[in-house]
């Protein structure tokens, strides 16, 4: 290998960029204090980006920071999956091979995809969710690194990136929250054209606020003074300086290479064109190392010395010669692991490249194969498969492109980076043809498409041996379409299937045919383009009548699930049964979990609520048992989701929380969006809104799919709402709309659409908008298994109603309106005590906009809800409870405030127990209610009890809340027994105790019971509470 040599066309003299550093500094500094930083920057090729870095990565690893570099790697046409990601990680593992190798314990295997050195690769999961793993481990182990020391990452030409590094790139600065890490990317700004893969990439970083990105603009003249001053260790002349301003307008890279010219003389004989300003060096070198510099072009960003060695067929000392002079001219450097070479500037590479002649480079790369293929040690074994396909497709040689394109496809596939799997089969389409039938009859066709019925065995899912029939071209399109749908390129896959489906009507291959048409269903219902039954009813014609087959479970399986969330019911029913016994028929024991899973999703749906329940239980004890991934993360949302539907709020809680961390840990990122927004709707449901808040968010954040995270933003919507933010709400609810694509927020989504918009209405005092929104949903009607949405609205609706039965104007039409409420409500079930209760409440809210309601009609109400944890509902319900008291009391003959002490005292606490919960969660608009209503009936303040004189719990400056806490603290409750009287979290409450026991000044609970004891705060007895047998029960 070559020494060092000489380098001195670089300016000693770091120029500019003092906004810039400033930029780095403050996010090192903000990483050193445990917040991870994420910056981009950008700029034209040539003015400085790298050079920055460099000066950067020096001043961190002067303050103890390890810097870990890796860059894009450009082969031909072709980036290497994870390029950068692999090389930084190598560099990693380089500078701290202990703590790397303690951060990716117990998941080296699957982190090895990669970083080949942690191990042996394992094929892994072929599925949606085989990235996302790849994805989490890896933010894991950057996170466990940078737990107790400064890590910069530095990833550099993300305009060479292929599509799995910007996607992995994106997840990172989405995703991490923790750590003492810097990671910082590169891109060169004028590559990046309309139809850059990139730039989507920039856009949505662009939306992300902890994403900051730095533009490097051109030197001013001063700078380039100075910078040329630099380079010739002389002060330049000032006309000098003008015209090297003029000609590099302010490019670094510019100035250097003329300031260079010019002070060897030569700068009279350069035209004006920047390609021949970047080629005047390598010209005047001797033709030897004219001819190196050729071949390093086209080898790929770098090239290794042995495999140089092998492709320019020289002399070692010929090619040491040829090497040094392009060194010494400062066109090539030693690559920084000192084990090849590479261009000092990629403009100049591109310059070289772009000056052979078409039969040179092929030429070229034809030389750059076979040396590869005779000694594949020549380069990194992970990228020799990679190179060779990239080597052989530039030869325009498709007997062997094709295989050699083929492996690299397997290759991308292991290593879940199912983009470059998807690019490198459209490469092998493109060959097919081409190729001759000699080369395709050797070729093996898939077995890891899950459930495709290749010639002689059928995917993965209890695959037949192989029987040596060959890869065929529709073998090479299933591939394309399920890569195409795991990376996220639905458009590109419907594409695929489309030209399938053409080839089969000629084909008559039924089994593919329906195949084809069960991923044409999936991706048009991800890419909400239709329902996708239309193609499922046509496998399912199409497999009618045909032996037994995985494609024909898949295709039953399938349906059961479209009617599970289309049109549940007996039919939908009946069909997860048939899908359970066809799938444990033909031993495709994953498809059978998934069908056990939506049939007992449909028995609680149809009131068999606890063999349901018991059924989904079992498939998810199960799926973990046979590390069965994907059905676990289903269950993990699905059962909980049941849970909720009958009121089970507190069960489903539990399970979510497992479900996160579990499906975090296996990367199942769209499984673990969705925990997190139905861990949202239960925290609501249990009154932690403060958490559902932050769950909610977490699901919006993760989601992957359009569907989680327009619940979630329909749950903040309704949580705005309830906190009288409307227009956060409508914020909300026209972010769940965009989610949403249009087909699907018509049909699936548009019960709980329409129960935010109706509240939303009645909000702003627009209850005609109301009532239209209400009759455009009973027109569609309600399905089976939409009850835990339905009787919501239809509460929502009456409640409205009631609410409005002063007002004039809304007299006409009422009629109507309550009509139609108590007509669903016939229809909907009431087989859980929660949906029953609501049954009831729905009815109590009729009869008060009717002017019919009684104390006994809301006590029924009151009392069915006090058997619930849900404290919300009970506050509003208590507070119409109260409202019917105190008009029971001035409806008496000749009744004044006065009379009626009962039923005063009764409201009274009725209204302090719904202003605590209010107060508790936010709920503006219930406490507003409450509060005109204790004043208009000339009650204290709801929030307190009726005031002693002197009363000592305020003079101690205890608030509402905390003599609640208070007064149970002296009764002897824990944290969590006040949480649960009070329906707050066990969180809450000890921050309450904490609060109290600060203002008491004493240092523990028994002390502060003692204390209330002695001042007698509290009377003796049971204390009132609101789940308590001694509350309020009519």
């Amino acid at each position: 290998m070559l020494g060092p040599v000489q380098n001195s066309s670089v300016s000693p003299v770091f120029v500019g960029r003092a906004a810039e550093l400033g930029t780095l500094d403050d996010a090192l500094a903000r990483a050193v204090a445990g917040e991870p930083q994420a910056l981009l920057i950008g700029g034209e090729a040539g003015v400085g980006k790298t050079r920055l870095v460099e000066e950067f990565a020096t001043a961190a690893r002067g303050r103890g920071a390890v810097v870990a570099v890796g860059g894009c790697v450009e082969i031909g046409a072709d980036g290497l999956p994870f390029a950068p990601f692999s090389g930084a990680l190598r560099a990693l593992r380089r500078e701290l091979p202990d703590a790397l190798a303690a951060a990716a314990a117990g998941r080296q295997e699957e982190l090895a995809g990669l970083l080949p050195e942690l191990g042996e690769g394992v094929l892994g999961r072929y599925d949606e969710e085989g990235m996302a793993r790849l994805f989490e481990l890896t933010a894991r182990l950057l996170e466990r690194l940078a737990a107790d020391r400064t890590v910069v990452l530095v990833l550099e030409d993300l305009h060479w990136a292929d599509a799995s590094t910007r996607h992995l790139l994106a997840y990172l600065f989405r995703t991490l929250r923790t750590g003492r890490l810097v990671v910082l990317a590169t891109y060169r700004a004028d590559d990046i054209h309309r139809r850059h893969p990139l730039r989507p990439l920039l856009a949505e970083l662009d939306r992300q606020r902890t994403v900051r990105r730095i533009e490097l603009a051109r030197f001013d003249r001063a700078e380039v003074s100075r910078q040329i001053a630099g380079i010739l260790a002389t002060e330049p002349d000032p006309a000098q300086v003008d015209h090297i301003f003029e000609r590099s307008d302010g490019n670094a890279f510019f100035v250097e290479e003329l300031a260079v010219a010019a002070g060897a003389g030569c700068a009279t004989g350069l035209t004006d064109s920047l390609r021949d300003l970047l080629l005047v060096r390598v010209e005047s070198l001797p033709e030897c190392a004219q001819n190196i510099a050729r071949i390093v072009a086209e080898g790929g960003s770098t090239v290794e010395y042995r495999l140089l060695a092998a492709v320019a067929g020289l002399t070692e000392d010929d090619l040491i010669e040829a090497l040094r002079a392009a060194v010494n001219a400062h066109i090539l450097l030693v690559a920084p692991a000192g084990d090849g070479y590479r261009f000092r500037h990629s403009l100049v590479r591109e310059a070289v490249g772009d000056d052979l002649l078409p039969g040179e480079r092929a030429r070229l790369n034809r030389h750059y194969a076979e040396a590869l293929e005779a000694d594949p040690t020549l380069v990194p074994a992970d990228e020799r498969v990679m190179r060779l396909a990239s080597y052989w497709y530039h030869a325009h040689d498709p007997a062997k492109a094709l295989p050699a394109v083929l492996e690299a496809s397997a290759t991308a596939r292991c290593r879940h980076a199912y983009s470059e799997q998807l690019r490198l089969l459209e490469r092998a389409m493109e060959l097919w043809d081409a190729a001759p039938e000699a080369v395709r009859s050797r070729l093996r066709p898939p077995d890891h498409v899950p459930a495709y019925p290749a010639d002689g065995h059928e995917g993965h899912d209890g695959a037949e041996g192989y029987d040596g029939t060959p890869l065929c071209y529709l073998d090479l399109l299933a591939e394309a379409a399920v890569a195409g749908r795991f990376c996220g390129e639905r458009e590109r896959a419907l594409k695929i299937t489309k030209r399938a489906l053409r080839l089969l009507d000629e084909e008559k291959d039924p089994l593919r045919a329906a195949w084809f048409w069960v991923q044409r269903s999936r991706l048009l219902q991800a890419q909400a383009r239709g329902d996708g039954w239309t193609e499922l009813a046509t496998a399912q014609e199409l497999v009618r009548g045909l032996p037994p087959s995985l494609v024909h479970a898949e295709v039953l399986g399938s349906v059961a699930a479209w009617l599970m969330s289309h049109a549940p019911g007996p039919e939908a029913l009946a069909a997860a049964e048939r899908a359970v016994e066809y799938a444990r028929m033909v031993g495709a024991d994953e498809i059978e979990l998934n069908d056990r899973l939506t049939l007992g999703g449909l028995m609680v749906d149809a009131g068999d609520i606890e063999a349901g329940l018991a059924e989904m239980r079992d498939v998810k004890e199960r799926a973990l048992r046979l590390g069965l991934v994907n059905v676990a993360g289903r269950a993990y949302v699905n059962l909980p989701t049941e849970l909720e539907a009958v009121g089970r709020s507190r069960e489903a809680v539990p399970i979510l929380e497992e479900g996160a961390v579990y499906t975090r840990k296996f990367g199942l990122v769209e499984s673990e969006g969705w925990v997190w927004g139905n861990l949202a709707e239960s925290l609501y449901s249990l009154g932690r809104w403060d958490e559902a808040v932050d769950a909610a968010r977490n699901a919006v954040r993760l989601g992957c799919n359009g569907r989680p995270q327009a619940d979630s933003s329909l749950l903040l919507a309704q949580l705005a709402l309830s906190r009288g933010d409307v227009a956060e709400t409508g914020r909300q609810l026209k972010g769940a709309a965009a989610y949403f694509g249009s087909f699907e927020a018509a049909r699936m989504q548009s019960i709980p659409v329409a129960l935010v918009s109706v509240g939303l209405a009645a909000a702003e005092g627009r209850l005609l908008d109301a009532r239209a929104v209400l009759d455009n949903a009973l027109d569609t009607g309600f399905p089976t298994g939409t009850q835990r949405y339905a009787w919501p609205l239809l509460l929502a609706a009456a409640a409205a109603e009631a609410d409005a039965r002063a007002l004039p104007a809304a007299q006409q039409g009422r009629r109507r309106t309550l009509e139609r409420i108590l007509e669903s409500a016939k229809n909907l079930t009431t087989d859980a005590p929660v949906w029953l209760a609501h049954e009831r409440w729905v009815r109590a809210e009729v009869r008060t906009s009717e002017g019919r309601a009684t104390v006994e009609t809301w006590s029924e109400v009151v009392t069915a809800f006090e058997r619930l944890e849900r404290p919300y509902d009970l506050a509003r319900i208590r507070y119409r409870l109260a409202e019917a008291l105190l008009a029971t009391g001035a409806e008496r003959p000749g009744g004044t405030p006065a009379d009626g002490g009962d039923e005063r005292a009764r409201a009274a606490e009725l209204l302090r127990l719904a202003h605590a919960v209010a107060e508790e969660l936010g709920a503006r608009p219930l406490a507003d209610h409450v509060t005109r209503l204790a004043r208009g009936a000339r009650l204290l303040p709801a929030a307190r009890a009726p005031e002693r004189p002197a009363d000592p719990v305020e003079a101690l400056g205890l608030t509402g809340r905390e003599r609640d806490v208070l007064r149970l603290v002296s009764a002897g409750r824990t944290n969590r027994q006040i949480a649960e009287e009070l329906f707050i979290s066990p969180k809450t409450a000890s921050v309450h105790v904490s609060n109290i026991l600060g203002k008491l000044g004493v240092s523990g609970r028994g002390e502060a019971a003692a204390l209330a004891h002695r001042a007698g705060l509290f009377p003796a007895g049971p204390p009132p509470a609101d789940r308590s047998p001694s509350g309020p029960r009519t």
